[in-house]
């Protein structure tokens, strides 16, 4: 009998390439959030490089100079690949290829792969497809060199002009298809989303950067059993789960998808209906991790997100987390938030305080109601009951006496 051997893919080596515009920007930092991406995407970095340019290279990214660079770093590191730090244009990645020989990829690639490996559930998968085929779209001039270096055999035969308006002619049939499935899935949602509000029960949407700790505070608050990983975007789908509050009062927190900066645009399209739970909540619960020294870039691209999804007008509660990560008592501001809470989800610090406070804000947009209903109107309590938060209910020969807060849209109609 025949040896069995166990055919495992083999880790590939990746050098990172950014282009640092003018001086103060943070492209450091996000060679090092991409070095995170690579990771997470089962991948190993074997080097960084920087180049410091008036505006990126509109044929090749990078400059003549620093292309030699990264060549000979190819063959000296034994690498398997290129990733740069930004988006791409079909001529800039074709040029690289070119020059470099070897395989280049974007950032938009890579959380894309990611994404990929994550989706688990029918929207997910049928979202990152489409957010997938949308980018190959735009790139398919200028692929066939692409495809010959990805090894040649079945597929990468045969007249290359034909095989590419096939091609395109597929992706676009796909793409309507992918995009009629999720239209069906959307309609889901959103007839759920509608359910949720009409038993009137309070909505706060779980926000942040990714990896903050969202996934952790959602399961510590709620019991719930969502993936808690070290990892950017290890949750993809969004968890809504109910909490009971101390006073009794419910509310259902909804996990939302991780933001981090420069989100592919065809990700925010295609994950538009996930991303908009925020646009619906009554309450949007940010959380950022305090223990990130780029804490504040973070917060920064959350808001900005938040805008592009036209989110406005909500309460938000900033819960800065990680406490247990933090060496001094530090101080950290969110002037864009209307409360603020330190806390650590993993050592269930500060929660206490967190559930006060979405009390507190719950109640601000209640009405205090003290009334004496007729024992024909005993119907109305059983609204109180089920909308409000009855506080007093004392059985009276005139009537029934009722003290209770009320939500602000319900007390009109009760």
């Amino acid at each position: 009998m025949g040896e069995l051997y166990e055919i495992k893919e083999k880790e590939e080596r990746l050098i990172l390439v950014g282009v640092a515009v003018n001086d103060g920007d943070d492209t450091e930092e996000s060679v090092d959030e991409l070095e995170e991406l690579v990771k997470t995407a089962g991948a190993a970095t074997v080097a960084k490089v920087i180049q410091n340019r008036e505006s990126v290279h509109p044929g090749t990214y990078i400059g003549k100079g620093k292309m030699e660079e990264v060549k000979g770093l190819l063959d000296e590191l034994n690498a398997t690949g290129v990733v740069c730090d930004d988006e791409l244009s079909p001529a800039q990645l074709k040029n690289l290829e070119d020059a470099l020989e070897t395989k280049v990829m974007d950032r938009t690639v890579l959380i894309l792969d990611i994404f990929a490996q994550h989706a688990t559930t029918k929207e997910g998968k049928i979202q990152v497809e489409l957010a997938q085929l949308r980018y190959r779209a735009t790139r398919l001039i200028g692929m066939r060199n692409s495809m010959s270096r990805l090894g040649g055999g079945i597929g990468t035969r045969g007249p290359g002009e034909k095989k590419l308006e096939a091609d395109r002619r597929l992706i676009r049939d796909r793409i309507s298809q992918l995009n009629r499935e999720l239209k069906e899935v959307k309609q889901y949602r959103e007839t759920s989303r509608e359910l949720r509000n009409k038993g009137s029960v309070p909505i706060a949407a779980i926000v942040g950067y990714t990896n903050a700790g969202k996934s952790t505070l959602l399961n510590r608050l709620t019991g719930a059993e969502v993936l808690e990983e070290d990892k950017l975007f290890a949750t993809l789908d969004p968890t809504t789960r109910s909490l009971t509050l101390p006073s009794g009062q419910q509310v259902l927190l909804t996990d939302t998808v991780g933001f981090i900066r420069k989100l592919p645009h065809h990700l925010i399209e295609a994950f538009r209906s996930t991303l908009e739970e925020a646009k619906y909540a009554d309450i949007i619960l940010h959380v950022v991790d305090s223990s990130n020294p780029a804490a504040y870039k973070q917060m920064h691209v959350v808001y900005e997100t938040l805008n592009t999804l036209g989110v406005k007008d909500k309460p938000v509660i900033t819960a800065f987390n990680k406490l247990d990560l933090l060496e001094t008592d530090f101080i950290i501001k969110d002037f864009k938030a209307d409360r603020t809470v330190k806390i650590s989800a993993k050592e269930l610090r500060g929660l206490d305080k967190l559930q006060e406070i979405l009390e507190e804000i719950l109640r601000e947009r209640k009405i205090l109601i003290e009334k004496l209903f007729s024992y024909q109107d005993a119907g109305k309590i059983q609204s109180i009951r089920k909308y409000g938060q009855l506080l007093e209910e004392d059985y009276r020969p005139e009537g029934i006496y009722i003290k209770a807060y009320l939500p602000k849209d319900k007390y009109n109609q009760i």
